[in-house]
């Protein structure tokens, strides 16, 4: 397994790379599958952020879904605890998926138990983001107020509202831009307060 790691217009210093490095080789257990990790460390300049200013993002690639998880802290080694408890848990998830989905019992879909439901109606679970950085796109801008400072695309698989809200969940955002595989139509799962989801989808 291939562990990348860069530093956002900073110098990372070759004793926490094999910090970082060591503690990578360990999460390999949890998919056999997984070829390369990228981590990248980032500051963040405001001196208002200082007690979380700075950033570790690690993105993790396998034959299946990328799993990622970012977190801010006052130093690096704090960041990169924190956002490795994130990691561990996601990538815990995504092996358990496996194992139920390769067994004989299979769980109904988010999409079908709530398929009486509302729009807008309660989902009950908890999912928290995700980005196919395998194929993945990203461009990268000057930063400045008001600007738009990254870019990304990525391949647009037509999946179920089920699967858009397992991505999501694997990478922590709020949201998952899919192409719903029933209706065809872009489509975005988005978390609202609590507990609950919604979606949005494209119209001609």
């Amino acid at each position: 397994m291939d562990v990348v790691i860069k530093g956002r217009n900073l110098e990372v210093p070759d004793h926490f790379r094999q910090l970082i490095t060591d503690k990578m080789n360990k999460i390999g257990r949890y998919d056999p599958k997984m070829f390369e990790v990228d981590v990248e460390l980032s500051h963040e300049r405001n001196r208002r952020q200082s007690g979380r200013c700075q950033r570790v993002e690690i993105t993790c690639r396998s034959r299946g879904p990328a799993v990622r998880a970012e977190a801010c802290a006052g130093d690096f080694y704090s960041a990169l605890d924190a956002s490795l408890t994130k990691l561990e848990s996601r990538l815990r998830k995504s092996a358990d998926r496996r194992r139920v989905h390769r067994g004989r019992r299979t769980p109904e879909s988010v999409a079908a138990a709530t398929a009486a439901l509302g729009a807008d109606s309660p989902v009950p679970g908890a999912v928290a983001v995700l980005e196919r950085t395998d194929e993945l796109a990203e461009v990268e801008h000057e930063q400045g107020p008001g600007r738009i400072v990254r870019e990304k695309e990525h391949p647009a698989d037509p999946m179920t509202v089920d699967d858009a809200l397992f991505q999501m969940e694997l990478v922590g955002h709020d949201f998952y831009l899919f192409m719903d595989k029933e209706s065809g139509r872009p489509s975005v799962v988005y978390r609202r307060k609590g507990f609950d989801y919604g979606i949005l989808r494209l119209t001609s």
